[in-house]
């Protein structure tokens, strides 16, 4: 099983990540960004022990978190503009300040930084993968490496939004609507109060992975 899903597993995570930094449609960007974090997921599952399919369960919550978060974001930004390049939200940061601010936060997210949920499914993921000896380090360096990939092609969208100028006779957006501002910080905010309190999740994953883990032969 390991030996069969292991390998799949790098080559999502390194793929989707590639593609995703060559990518200018923001939509299809974060749908290859979930191709690789579906690969974090399944490289936990490949590792068969309670530390990594822990990481997995995690993940799948915290990712869930982290990428609805940058879906009600684009969702925002589709309420002013009909193509979702990101050469045509350039300045869009300064118009939908919150919109871009719950972007900014999910994208600190699914890159891993400290403080927020996507720092705790790598962290788990990193030890999972440390106590498999020397094809573990060499998992934790993938884990690493698109995480500098992830950096980079959040990085492209923030720049743009905030200091990329606006098209010519473009007309100026307006921030999303309020409801939506509302679920979308929710969200956002959630990223953080689930990287700072990690007990729940973290608890019923290692629940989850204990059970499941009893029923393979």
């Amino acid at each position: 099983f390991a030996y069969f899903m292991m390998p799949l597993a790098v080559i999502a995570i390194l793929v989707g990540s590639g593609v995703a930094l060559y990518e200018n449609n923001l939509k299809r960007l974060f749908a290859y960004s979930s191709v690789a974090q579906i690969g974090y997921i399944l490289l936990g599952a490949s590792l068969v022990s309670v530390a990594g399919l822990t990481a997995s369960v995690i993940h799948m919550f915290n990712h869930a978190l982290a990428k609805g978060t940058v879906f009600l974001v684009i969702v925002g930004l589709a309420t002013n503009y009909s193509n979702l390049r990101l050469e045509n939200i350039a300045g869009a940061a300064k118009h939908m300040p919150w919109t871009m601010g719950a972007f900014v936060i999910a994208g600190l997210s699914l890159v891993g930084v400290p403080g927020t949920v996507g720092f705790i499914s790598k962290w788990y993921l990193i030890s999972a993968a440390l106590s498999q000896g020397t094809i573990g380090i060499m998992l934790v360096v993938v884990i690493l490496i698109s995480s500098m990939m992830a950096m980079a092609y959040v990085w492209k969208v923030i720049e743009m939004a905030y200091f990329g100028e606006s098209l010519a006779n473009a007309t100026p957006p307006h921030e999303a609507p309020n409801a939506l501002l509302i679920v979308t910080w929710v969200a956002a905010l959630s990223n953080i109060y689930y990287g700072i309190s990690t007990s729940l999740p973290v608890t019923l994953a290692s629940t989850a992975a204990e059970s499941l883990l009893r029923h393979i032969p």
